[in-house]
């Protein structure tokens, strides 16, 4: 063999070398950045369902404290320990909406935002802060199932969550509230 086929033979050596030390390199660095991906969508994906079972509780908290004030229902807890059970729920809400802020991207952000102002309207009626009729009661608890709703959808998309449920057949179940007792 001359020197030259030699030279030849080296340089096609390193440059397989290179090549594959490169392509490890590459599949390595998209392994690392789908695990990171992962990983972020898992810990929005725990921020959004604390966030809105937290919501749910502070609605729950909000509709036992208007019934019993209403004199719709009767319990065996006063207003005031109602009031305070909406007041810990409220606080419990409010930490897990700073965490979506903390992950979520702006669209997400933006109906946590409405959600947040169609929960604290309900509160204000169920605390009696704002007057209002059982209509105006209703009217504001199918506000705020939109925006769940809403939020639900721009986390979905936020995720990669593929399908929609914010149509007409999601929409037409319409909330489970109990009839005016006043129709009776």
């Amino acid at each position: 063999m001359d020197t030259a086929t030699q030279l030849i033979t080296i340089a096609a050596v390193l440059l397989g070398s290179l090549t594959t030390y490169a392509t490890n390199q590459l599949v390595e660095w998209s392994k690392r950045r789908e695990t990171r991906r992962v990983r972020w969508d898992e810990r929005k994906l725990d921020a959004y369902a604390e966030y809105i079972g937290q919501v749910r509780a502070v609605i729950h908290a909000n509709v036992l404290l208007y019934e019993v004030s209403g004199g719709m229902r009767a319990m065996p807890r006063s207003e005031h320990e109602l009031s305070m059970d909406l007041t810990e729920a409220s606080a419990a809400q409010s930490i897990a909406f700073e965490r979506v802020m903390l992950l979520a991207e702006d669209g997400v952000v933006d109906a946590a935002h409405a959600v947040q102002e169609a929960t604290a309207a309900i509160g204000w009626q169920a605390r009696g802060v704002v007057a209002g009729s059982l209509e105006d009661w209703r009217r504001l608890n199918s506000a705020a199932f939109t925006a769940i709703n809403r939020f639900h959808q721009s986390a979905r998309a936020d995720l990669g969550v593929s399908g929609i449920f914010e149509g007409e057949q999601h929409s037409a179940r319409g909330l489970l509230l109990p009839g005016s007792r006043a129709a009776e």
